[in-house]
C-alpha cells in the first residue's frame, strides 16, 4: 500500500464530496488509481478527458505511483 494525498477539483470535488483526502492504494499508475477512484466515487468523466498533475507538475496517467506523491485530477474547466 502506498499513502499518497490526492486533491479534487470541480464535478471531481462534487461527486467525491471531499476538496482533498489521504488516501492508501495499492495501483500501480495514475490510470489505475483514477479507475480505482472512479468505482469509489461514482466519477463518470472517461480518463481520456482527465489531467493529472503530481507534486506540482503534469504528468501521464501512464506513470507509477510513488509513496508521498500529491496527486491532483483536474477535469475539463468550463468557462463563461
Amino acid at each position: 500500500m502506498k499513502n499518497i494525498s490526492i486533491q479534487y477539483f470541480a464535478m471531481l470535488r462534487e461527486k467525491s464530496g471531499k476538496t482533498n483526502e489521504e488516501y492508501q492504494t495499492n495501483s500501480a499508475t495514475y490510470a489505475e488509481l483514477y479507475s480505482e477512484l472512479s468505482h469509489q466515487y461514482g466519477f463518470d468523466l472517461p480518463l481520456s478527458m482527465i489531467q493529472v498533475a503530481v507534486n506540482d507538475e503534469y504528468s501521464t496517467v501512464d506513470k507509477n505511483i510513488a509513496e508521498g506523491d500529491r496527486v491532483v485530477f483536474i477535469p475539463p474547466v468550463a468557462g463563461g
